[in-house]
Formats: C-alpha cells, sequence, structure tokens
C-alpha cells in the first residue's frame, strides 16, 4: 500500500511447539483508527510484541515508516515513532506526573533528534500533554493520588510523550465505567484528530465498534477477518470464534 505505515508480512511466532502467530498479513493506513480483537490466546499480544520489538518473530518481516524493523530493539523503534500503552499502567511511582512524562521526553524526542531541550521547553511540553489527557492541575501529584481511569490517561500520555506516528493502545479501557470510557474514546479520537495513527485493541465491543474505521480479527494466530466493523461482526466465522455465537 502506498500509503501504508506499518506492513507486517507472513509473520510468525513460536513457543517451542506452540505456535502463537502463523504466517499474519496486515497493513494499517497513515491516520488510520484500526481495531484488534480476538479472545484471550488469540495472539494479539505477541503480534504487539513482534511489532514493538520486545518479541523476535522466527519469520515473516515488519516495517513501519518505510523502514525495516527487523532486528531492531524496542527502543530504537520507539524512536522512530512506534510507541504502545499497557494494558497495566506502571508508572514510576515515586515520581510525580510532570517527571513521569520528562523521562519518555528526554529519551525519545531529544535523542531522535540530538538537540538538547531546555528544562523550560520539556515542563511546558509535559503541561501541554497533562492538558491533553485531562490532568492539567495535577503535575506535581504522585500517581499513588490517581483514579483507576487518571492512570489509564497517564499510561496514554507517556506514550504520547515520545511523540509517535503509530500508537498502540492495549486494553486503555480495562474495568472502567461507561463514562470514563467515552472519556478515553474522545481522547484516542483527539489524538488521531492530531495526525497519530491508532491501533486499538480492547475486549469492549462497542468502545471498538465506536471507534474503529477498520476491524481485524484474530483467532489461534490466524487473522481470519479484516474489514468494515460491520461486516466483520457478520463474519460466521468470526461469531462462532469470538462473538460465540
Amino acid at each position: 500500500m502506498a500509503n501504508a505505515l506499518l506492513v507486517i508480512e507472513n509473520l510468525s511466532k513460536r513457543f517451542g511447539g506452540f505456535v502463537a502467530l502463523e504466517e499474519v498479513n496486515l497493513s494499517v493506513t497513515r491516520g488510520e483508527r484500526l481495531g484488534l480483537i480476538g479472545p484471550n490466546g488469540s495472539g494479539k499480544s505477541t503480534l504487539v510484541n513482534c511489532i514493538c520489538g520486545t518479541l523476535t518473530n522466527e519469520s515473516g518481516t515488519v516495517q513501519f515508516d518505510g523502514q525495516q524493523m527487523d532486528g531492531l530493539p524496542a527502543h530504537q523503534r520507539t524512536r522512530v515513532g512506534l510507541a504502545r500503552s499497557f494494558q497495566l499502567p506502571r508508572p514510576f511511582p515515586s515520581l510525580t506526573l510532570l517527571d513521569n512524562l520528562r523521562i519518555p521526553l528526554l529519551y525519545t524526542v531529544q535523542a531522535r533528534s540530538g538537540l538538547l531541550r531546555s528544562s523550560g521547553d520539556v515542563d511546558t511540553r509535559c503541561a501541554e500533554l497533562l492538558q491533553l489527557v485531562g490532568l492539567d492541575g495535577k503535575a506535581n501529584r504522585w500517581p499513588g493520588d490517581l483514579t483507576q481511569v487518571e492512570m489509564r490517561k497517564l499510561e496514554l500520555a507517556r506514550a504520547i510523550a515520545a511523540e509517535p506516528k503509530l500508537l498502540i493502545a492495549d486494553e486503555a479501557m480495562a474495568g472502567l465505567s461507561h463514562t470514563e470510557i467515552e472519556d478515553i474514546l474522545k481522547l484516542l479520537a483527539r489524538l488521531n484528530e492530531q495526525g497519530i495513527t491508532i491501533i486499538l485493541i480492547e475486549h469492549i465491543m462497542r468502545a471498538v465498534m465506536s471507534f474503529s474505521q477498520r476491524l481485524v480479527v484474530l483467532v489461534s494466530g490466524r487473522k481470519i477477518a479484516d474489514g468494515p466493523p460491520d461486516q466483520v461482526v457478520r463474519d460466521p466465522e468470526v461469531e462462532r470464534a469470538y462473538l460465540g455465537q
């Protein structure tokens, strides 16, 4: 695809005799909102880890923004614009929210540009990120002071601090109330409007259907469906394997 940001070809991953991914092919267009779903154990996390470099695939290739990612460690992939948020947020508990954002800003953006940023510039950007996710006014608070939804927002802010071209949001709404889910969806929509391509991994189907322009389904390490969400959820194989109908 001419406008593809991420291209995965024939990606396979095994753990001993267990096949976690089997020749998965996937492309993600710049600016797209892609939903990735599948039952527990379907290979979603393994796919994300192979994309981000925390796992090494046995075969196949990952290309991001025209560059081959194969062999690159995770931190180098982050520096070229590939970021993720984690299902279980793990901020630095002994650092304020402001300092939690300073670290990815200095580690990725400064390393990418090779330019030293003044402490004032860094603090200004941190304040902008906190305002973007609705945590302005809490810059000097500790992560332990946050509610569950605020912790999810901080996790997204930490990923956004790396100024990614692609953000993989891994179950950013798990355990949240209806209103809190809407808050996260609005935040992800704002990020997408700012030019960030987003892959949303989520079990909450109404959230995935509301957010996604395209839906991909993994089952037992294979991609079984890829297309418009309304069509995908009506696919008989998806209904049998994922929706339980």
